[in-house]
């Protein structure tokens, strides 16, 4: 089936919405009917062959009084679904009255297989009936559906008997598919605002895809593969990964096979997946996506996976999910905590502002390590996964795991708007447990911000795409893991830093003649007893000294805590206070891995130098990691010459003294 056959069927079924739902709905409103009927229309003639067969089935499984019927109806009906009602949907045509055509078609819908009453009630389909009865359209919109001048059919239909004159080709699986994403495609530009939730641009996961797959082409066997997405909204990522691998498996004649997991928490969104996963024939496949929070209902959690992409939803709280887990400060989820070498325990949690990093660690948590591929990855998220978070900090410790255990293998800056809903910088991590050799101990960063080509029409905020060029362009220089000025490979050490608190002694210079605030002691005998230390305190007690003076007092430690703020300056020549630190001069500085060194080296060059008391409080210093692509990629803005400079203001000042003249001119 050629292209203008698809757009044919697209048109047609786009045209319906205008037909029929104009007046009804309102434009963003279309596909809560369009979708869910363009599925039923689907399933409906892959079951008409077998109708009258699975009909005899249920006589027969009914007179046998068995209860669970849907596996025996299934196999009959020779698909992963059936319908055991006495209807197909173009016997409701002939329904005159709104009432009977109501009632039967509730009685239609009923009659599916559990796994299609499920993308049914996430579609929340039935919702629509009643206003579909109530402005009498619900006839309309079946009769177009069943109309003669669409074909929604695997088979053919023809002229005559003898069937050489072809009507309508056959569509196959791939061919629904293909047209139902379409339709996906035209309502998500529709509604713009959110179509970035649910679909990631094409030419994006193209690339993605890519970028998982071509390094390894010439490993695939002849082998079961399976590939996952955590947040897979339309299922889009999926059926690509699918259409890529085998592809590649066909050019090398390697006979392969691919699984599909997902999990999806927007109802629509994963019922569209799964009915995508239906309309393509792959009946196991959308048994495999499920719905719920990835996050706080993993529900993949024993599986591991061979490839996985994703773009997970990033600036989006996750603090539902942290509260159905117990709370932030209770979550023990291993795919967010691990252990060092050392035994401490690192907690990987973000704010709960932005959960996508722990889409990413749900994805390692996955990944194959007795495989000679092990797994790959590619997921898109915005800047913050760079370098929001302090060393220590959750955001900071999953950066550390990555990079430590030596996962990531690039990260790609793309063009700015290039998704629908949102102009923001994104960036594509492609990691991998099993790197080559020659990526081993290293990241590579591809600024590819500027290889974009223009869209004719903006689609939402998408105003660029990549073009199969530009692709394929960003491909080689992955491949070839070449140093330019858009791409730059590292040392993982190069991302690595130090966050040492630098502390500076507390210096204090004592005033004990000073009076002592009422309400300063409770007890009236300490302010007595403090008085008569002070009366019999040796005239010789040093009062730059605070140590040696509380010394020489003889009193406790809690009368000196409570007279200290009164009695004492700070004074940076008197003497040192024995272990405390001034917290108004404590600093913190940030120290890299790769400063020669180290910590010690860099205290006595940069710090020491100019205040030699200072000194590092090493139960603070924290370990952080953050990739800055404008550090390694700023290109300054090249200044103009002076003389140039200096000439456009003589101009300017040259025209404006015309101007002048012209005026005071034209005034006398």
């Amino acid at each position: 089936m050629d292209n203008q056959v698809y757009n044919q069927i697209v048109n047609f079924i786009w045209g319906i919405a205008d037909d029929c739902l104009r007046d009804v709905y309102v434009r963003g409103k279309y596909r809560d009917v369009i979708l869910p009927m363009t599925v039923i229309r689907r399933l409906d003639v892959m079951l008409e062959k077998t109708k009258s067969a699975v009909l005899t089935m249920k006589k027969k499984l009914d007179d046998a009084k068995i209860d669970n019927q849907w596996p025996a109806l299934c196999n009959t009906a020779g698909q992963a679904f059936c319908n055991a009602s006495p209807f197909l949907l173009k016997d409701l045509t002939s329904r005159a009255k709104k009432q009977s055509l109501k009632t039967d078609f509730i009685v239609y819908l009923d009659g599916f297989s559990p796994n299609v009453q499920l993308i049914l009630d996430k579609f929340k389909f039935r919702n629509q009936i009643d206003t579909m009865v109530d402005a009498d359209i619900l006839g309309a919109v079946i009769e177009k559906f069943t109309s003669s001048d669409i074909n929604l059919s695997p088979n053919p239909i023809y002229k005559d008997d003898a069937k050489t004159i072809l009507v309508h080709p056959g569509l196959d699986n791939h061919g629904m598919g293909t047209i139902f994403e379409e339709l996906i495609r035209r309502f998500n530009e529709e509604n713009n605002e959110e179509a970035g939730e649910h679909w990631t641009p094409r030419d994006v996961v193209e690339l993605m895809a890519d970028l998982v797959f071509i390094p390894i082409q010439d490993k695939i066997k002849d082998a079961t593969y399976s590939c996952y997405d955590g947040a897979c909204g339309t299922g889009g990522m999926l059926t690509v990964a699918q259409d890529r691998l085998l592809k590649l498996a066909k050019k090398s004649e390697k006979q392969v096979s691919i699984h599909l997991f997902g999990q999806e928490i927007n109802p629509e969104t994963y019922a569209i997946c799964t009915a995508d996963m239906l309309l393509k024939g792959d009946g196991q496949e959308a048994s495999h996506i499920m719905y719920g929070s990835t996050l706080s209902d993993d529900q993949h959690a024993s599986r591991q996976f061979d490839f996985m992409l994703s773009n997970p939803p990033y600036g989006k709280s996750w603090k539902t999910d942290a509260d159905k887990m117990g709370g932030k400060k209770e979550i023990l989820d291993t795919r967010f905590n691990t252990y060092l070498k050392d035994g401490e325990e690192l907690q990987m949690l973000p704010r709960t502002s932005d959960g996508q990093l722990l889409f990413l660690l749900n994805n390692i948590s996955k990944m194959k390590t007795d495989t000679e591929l092990g797994s790959r990855i590619a997921e898109v998220h915005n800047g913050s996964s760079l370098f929001t978070g302090d060393a220590g900090s959750g955001e900071s410790n999953a950066r550390r795991y990555m990079i430590e255990k030596d996962l990531v293998e690039a990260i790609i800056a793309l063009p700015d708007n290039m998704f629908y809903n949102t102009p923001i910088g994104t960036y594509i991590w492609v990691l991998s447990n099993k790197k080559e050799e020659r990526r081993k101990g290293k990241i590579q960063l591809i600024d590819a911000t500027e290889m974009k080509s223009p869209l004719r029409k903006n689609m939402g905020k998408k105003n660029c795409e990549f073009t199969p060029e530009l692709r394929s362009e960003i491909l080689r220089i992955f491949m070839d893991m070449e140093e330019s000025e858009v791409s730059k490979i590292f040392n993982n050490e190069e991302f690595g830093y130090w966050s040492i608190t630098v502390e500076r002694p507390l210096r204090l210079k004592v005033y004990p003649e000073r009076k002592i605030p009422e309400g300063t002691f409770k007890k009236a005998e300490e302010l007595q007893i403090y008085k008569a230390a002070m009366e019999r305190l040796p005239k010789d007690v040093p009062l730059d000294d605070w140590t040696a003076f509380a010394k020489a007092t003889k009193l406790k430690a809690t009368i000196l805590k409570k007279v200290r703020p009164f009695i004492t300056e700070k004074d940076q020549t008197a003497k040192a206070v024995e272990g405390e630190a001034d917290p108004d001069l404590r600093d913190t500085e940030i120290v890299p891995f790769t400063y020669e060194g180290g910590i010690n080296a860099y205290m006595k060059n940069e710090v020491l130098t100019y205040s030699p008391d200072a000194y590092v409080d090493e139960k603070k210093t924290q370990v952080g990691y953050e990739v800055s692509f404008t550090k390694y990629f700023y290109k300054p803005v090249k200044l103009r010459p002076m003389k140039d400079i200096i000439g456009d203001l003589k101009a300017l000042e040259t025209e404006a003294y015309g101007m002048l003249n012209g005026i005071i001119g034209e005034i006398q």
